[in-house]
């Protein structure tokens, strides 16, 4: 079987859906296939079944820019977040434009043909089809579906209750009346913990160190407000717009006067749990805020469970696991029934697809971020990721747009695909992210790099992202047009460019094409 597209977007979660609706309103005449390798639709927020499931920011943010949340809950959780994705498909008709159980496996682009040839299993029995495109847009998110992570404990075996990973959570595991024990600090180990204490006899959450968390109501009460009196999407606009704003604020706060947001954010928690809690050890984390994610705990939820005795904190490390519970370095014993390794996510990108270019291989981890969503030379290729300091889909929505205005330039102009391409060899290279959460170092080394310099920087910022990808110039230097039938601007000829050496003179036909030969001269 093959089937050719004009566009090929991998995942149907958040940001694949996202990615269709951008391109049957902006590039209507573009024929598009989305390619899942799950059953459902969703990506996370199928995937994911875990007790208590949520988002971590506000749906104003996460919601798409085009569809309005209209939900009274802010921080809503997984069901409705995964029917307002499912009814977003529907509406626009994206749904039936799914191919589930069909995972990408290698994608071969030819320059002569200007198009990728992918290679996808097909259902449980594994089938070998083809797809072939004009633009491959990957929006597979950034860790693995298969499993998450699970440090290698000492001694797992020996214990005689149940072991869980919140990404293996099943409906038939039982925790109501039992003695929890929930592995981690970080989101998912927070949004658990005041869930399950609701039915089981205790629940403890055991960190190595502690997480930044600060405390939201889980409703808008001026969006829910506006909507009372406002079309819907214009409430929406400026309750998303604010909560964005303040999350720029925040963030540039945090990494100006670290200290004294660290003060506010732990004086902020000891007015939940009291002045006689001990939070310097179980609330004051080592790093300053923003160097990791920062926990949202919605209404107090975790406080008031730690606070009537429902939960509680252990701030310790695992020596190794009993046939009763966990033995701590410390020399405590903690005893359990269920034990929940919230340990962190399998980090992956471009869900490990093989990529070659021209015959090439391209190890990713080898290439240069492009705005945050290409590779340097590879051509017609981009990877919907989201920010790290603020929603997944406000990146994502920028990214969509960004990829019709190149598909849409490329028709107007007769190029047949565009590649980022570094023209400084020279240019610093800096880790594609900052933080020093471990799931991100122990993976850090699967990623591309990013640039000391724009458009090779990473900003995780909105607005001036939104300068960037929404406004800013397509042909920008480091983006190279080209048609397949045109010899003028091939891979040889753009290292040949690099070493100074003339540009072929049909590269100057039109004046799109001359803007960028000023621009690497003037780079030269």
């Amino acid at each position: 079987m093959h089937e050719h597209v004009d566009v090929l977007i991998v995942g149907a979660g958040l940001s694949g859906i996202g990615a269709a609706h951008h391109l049957r309103t902006r590039c209507p005449n573009k024929s598009f296939a989305i390619l899942e390798g799950r059953a459902r639709m969703g990506g996370t927020w199928d995937l994911f079944r875990y007790p208590g499931i949520r988002s971590d920011s506000d749906m104003y943010t996460l919601g798409y820019n085009f569809r309005p949340w209209t939900h009274a809950k802010a921080i809503a959780d997984g069901p409705s977040i995964l029917e307002y994705i499912q009814s977003t498909a529907r509406e626009d008709g994206s749904d039936q434009q799914i191919r589930y159980r069909h995972t990408v496996k290698r994608a071969a682009w030819s320059s002569d043909d200007a198009r990728w040839t992918v290679e996808v299993e097909r259902g449980e029995e594994r089938e070998r089809v083809q797809f072939s495109c004009n633009f491959l847009h990957m929006c597979t998110g950034y860790y693995s579906y298969e499993a998450g992570y699970t440090p290698d404990f000492e001694g797992m075996n020996a214990f005689t209750g149940q072991i869980v990973h919140p990404q293996n959570w099943s409906e038939d595991i039982a925790y109501a009346g039992k003695r929890v024990v929930v592995i981690g600090s970080g989101a998912t180990a927070v949004t658990l913990v005041p869930e399950l204490a609701k039915q089981a006899a205790h629940v403890t959450m055991l960190q190595r160190s502690p997480t930044y968390m600060i405390s939201r109501p889980g409703e808008d009460a001026l969006a829910n407000g506006m909507r009372t009196f406002l079309p819907a999407r214009l409430a929406y606009g400026i309750t998303r717009w604010k909560n964005v704003l303040l999350g720029m604020f925040f963030f540039w706060l945090a990494r100006r006067h670290p200290k004294a947001v660290k003060q506010r954010m732990i004086d902020g928690v000891r007015e939940h749990v009291g002045s006689d809690y001990d939070v310097e050890t179980h609330f004051t984390p080592r790093y300053n805020p923003w160097d990791q994610r920062v926990c949202l705990v919605p209404d107090a939820d975790l406080f008031d469970a730690v606070v009537d005795g429902s939960a509680s904190i252990v701030t310790d490390t695992v020596q190794r696991f009993s046939e009763k519970g966990l033995e701590l370095s410390s020399g405590r014993e903690l005893e359990a029934d269920l034990i929940i390794t919230a340990t962190g996510l399998d980090l992956k990108i471009l869900a490990d697809l093989e990529i070659s270019v021209d015959g090439q291989r391209m190890m990713l981890p080898e290439r240069m971020a492009y705005k945050g969503m290409m590779f340097s030379d590879v051509p017609n290729l981009a990877w919907s990721m989201g920010y790290t300091n603020a929603s997944w889909t406000l990146k994502c929505d920028l990214t969509c747009g960004y990829v019709c205005r190149l598909l849409k330039h490329m028709d107007s102009h007769g190029y047949t695909h565009c590649t980022p391409h570094v023209t400084d060899p020279d240019m610093e290279q800096l880790p594609w992210i900052d933080f020093t959460s471990g799931y991100v170092q122990r993976s850090l080394q699967r990623f591309p790099t990013q640039g000391a310099r724009t458009p090779w920087r990473l900003h995780q910022n909105y607005a001036l992202d939104i300068l960037a990808l929404r406004f800013g110039r397509l042909e920008d230097g480091s983006m190279i047009f080209q048609r397949a039938a045109d010899k003028a601007v091939t891979r040889s000829d753009a290292h040949a460019q690099s070493s100074g050496q003339t540009e072929s003179a049909s590269c100057a036909e039109d004046e799109d094409t001359r803007e960028i030969a000023r621009a690497q001269a003037a780079s030269r």
